[in-house]
């Protein structure tokens, strides 16, 4: 945006500086960043520059002329999964071109001969999980909904109202069982140290502000009881999994 600040608020493009680099042969990268951002998260930090005293545009909800056209489409690119594409050079768009596909079908990648003597593993809930559990309904006429809280005794509270829904919106739900998951977390715990190998847990990323903090812990406690195995040698998280799902490597 510095082209379209006034001359004493612009500021040299360091990003598009570090992307040139990403292409040299010198370079040494360690991570590329990700640059991602919802659209509340966008319009809250563009309010905050302004109120600084930087003459950012707003963000035109529905652009009707080509400079709001051109506004809109440089805040795009840093909204939702456009992933930092200026170091990654263009390569933001994690779908594959229908030619790359077709190659791909036609000369499959072999992953290689898979050996007997492998012990890894690979260990899902089965039941009472967030898959299992999971129900999904489509909405007949446009309301508003609520999340309601039930305890063991009937008694009702409402965590949320007001939650506005479209007629033909799917609205999904889903809830993992405590008691389940300690169980089957301390037989695959026991499991790995049986079999002398690396505990992997793999949670699903897409839920990592929501249930992978609280799953995670009943990991880490199942993990670190006095029966367990050392968690300095037999630890490893991965945040990747898409469905709810542990692996033992």
């Amino acid at each position: 945006m510095s082209e379209l600040l006034p001359a004493e608020q612009q500021v040299p493009d360091s990003l598009a500086e570090l992307g040139e680099l990403t292409g040299s042969s010198d370079a040494n990268i360690i991570k590329l960043p990700n640059i991602s951002a919802s659209l509340p998260q966008l319009k809250a930090a563009i309010a905050e520059l302004q109120e600084q005293g930087v003459s950012l545009p707003d963000f035109p909800d529905a652009p009707s002329t080509p400079e709001e056209e051109d506004i809109r489409a440089r805040y795009d690119s840093v909204r939702g999964s456009a992933v930092n594409p200026v170091l990654r050079q263009g390569n933001s768009d994690r779908r594959a071109p229908a030619s790359v596909k077709n190659f791909a079908k036609a000369h499959p990648h072999s992953m290689g001969a898979w050996s007997a003597d492998s012990k890894t593993e690979v260990a899902t809930m089965g039941s009472d999980d967030f898959r299992s559990n999971e129900k999904s309904v489509v909405v007949d006429d446009a309301q508003d909904l609520s999340i309601v809280f039930t305890d063991e005794a009937g008694n009702e509270e409402v965590l949320k109202a007001g939650v506005p829904v479209k007629a033909g919106e799917v609205v999904d739900a889903t809830v993992m069982r405590a008691e389940a998951l300690n169980s089957f977390l301390a037989e695959q715990v026991q499991a790995a140290k049986d079999s002398g190998v690396l505990f992997s847990l793999h949670l699903k990323a897409t839920m990592m502000k929501v249930s992978d903090p609280i799953v995670f812990g009943h990991a880490v406690r199942a993990f670190s009881r006095p029966s367990s195995p050392s968690m300095a040698t037999s630890w490893l998280l991965r945040v990747c999994h898409p469905t709810t799902g542990w692996a033992r490597s």
